[in-house]
């Protein structure tokens, strides 16, 4: 992906759900535990991708961490609950093989975020994070500060002295 050599913002009229969900191995060397758990997770998000229909916008798999964003709550709980999807016989397989053991956790996080509730902010990146799913525009007049793509207005701040103070330095 190629950088973007400016100051980014996302728009997106909806909300958002923010997925977390990781994995700690807790006893290295049983491997015939925990692989089959690292192992899950790429399979399904290659379900994920392959099926625009999901509610699935996109995320980001990190070691031990899978950040993901989704359209709406009913579209990741409508993937959680699919018998026929990759999510249910892997948690199934998890049971079976760790089951209350304590050789390897998982955790999420779920995070519904309603509209106007995020705001989001790109310097010299290529599209990351929610901007590689929701459009980019530069953040300059009312997108230019975080108050401001937040509309909000926090006690003791001006939120018009953001723009006058944009306005000047760019010379306008």
């Amino acid at each position: 992906m190629s950088i973007i050599a400016d100051r980014m913002t996302t728009t997106r009229d909806k909300g958002i759900v923010v997925f977390l969900i990781g994995m700690r191995i807790n006893r290295w060397w049983k491997i015939h535990k925990w692989l089959p758990v690292v192992l899950a997770m790429p399979r399904m998000l290659r379900e994920l991708r392959a099926r625009p229909d999901s509610g699935y916008l996109g995320g980001s798999l990190l070691p031990g961490l899978s950040v993901q964003y989704w359209d709406s709550a009913e579209a990741l709980l409508a993937y959680a609950s699919d018998r026929t999807g990759r999510h249910f016989p892997a948690w199934a397989d998890f049971y079976k093989r760790v089951g209350k053991g304590s050789d390897v956790g998982i955790w999420h996080e779920t995070y519904v975020v309603p509209a106007g509730a995020f705001e989001t902010m790109y310097v010299n990146m290529p599209p990351s994070g929610l901007g590689r799913f929701a459009p980019l525009v530069p953040a300059r007049g009312h997108l230019s500060r975080a108050q401001l793509r937040l509309g909000t207005r926090y006690p003791g701040t001006d939120p018009g002295a953001a723009v006058r103070t944009e306005a000047a330095a760019a010379g306008d």
